[in-house]
């Protein structure tokens, strides 16, 4: 990454919530929030906030159960992945998933030193 970073570099971007039904949580969310949602398959609903845009605040992933640590999973918008991924492990962090493709851009998730769970996505 040149020269000064986006306003979003590590910014919290994104929060994703496990959920062991998904279409019972997109009932739930839509009727008690308002959420509005882009299915991507059988497995993940990307979160639209009530009003206004087209644009993703977060998402709900299907998994067989909601583990402990694992959820919410805050992301993380970067600039440059690559240098995000150098700078989590000279922290103390360890990287734990990835980083890997995703439609529209790539990913990785990381654990802070206290065993946090975080990740961390740029664009394509």
């Amino acid at each position: 990454m040149t020269g000064t970073p986006s306003p979003r570099h590590h910014t919290i971007d994104y929060v994703e919530l496990t959920v062991t039904d998904l279409e019972r949580a997109k009932r739930f969310h839509a009727e008690a929030f308002g959420w509005r949602f882009t299915d991507y398959g059988p497995g993940y609903a990307g979160i639209r906030g009530p009003a206004g845009g087209p644009e993703e605040v977060g998402g709900l992933r299907q998994d067989d159960a909601v583990r402990p640590g694992k959820s919410p999973l805050v992301l993380l918008f970067s600039a440059d992945l690559d240098a995000t991924v150098a700078a989590v492990e000279r922290a103390g962090g360890r990287v734990t998933d990835g980083p890997y493709a995703f439609p529209g851009g790539r990913r990785f998730h990381f654990t802070d030193p206290s065993g946090n769970e975080l990740g961390a996505w740029s664009e394509a």
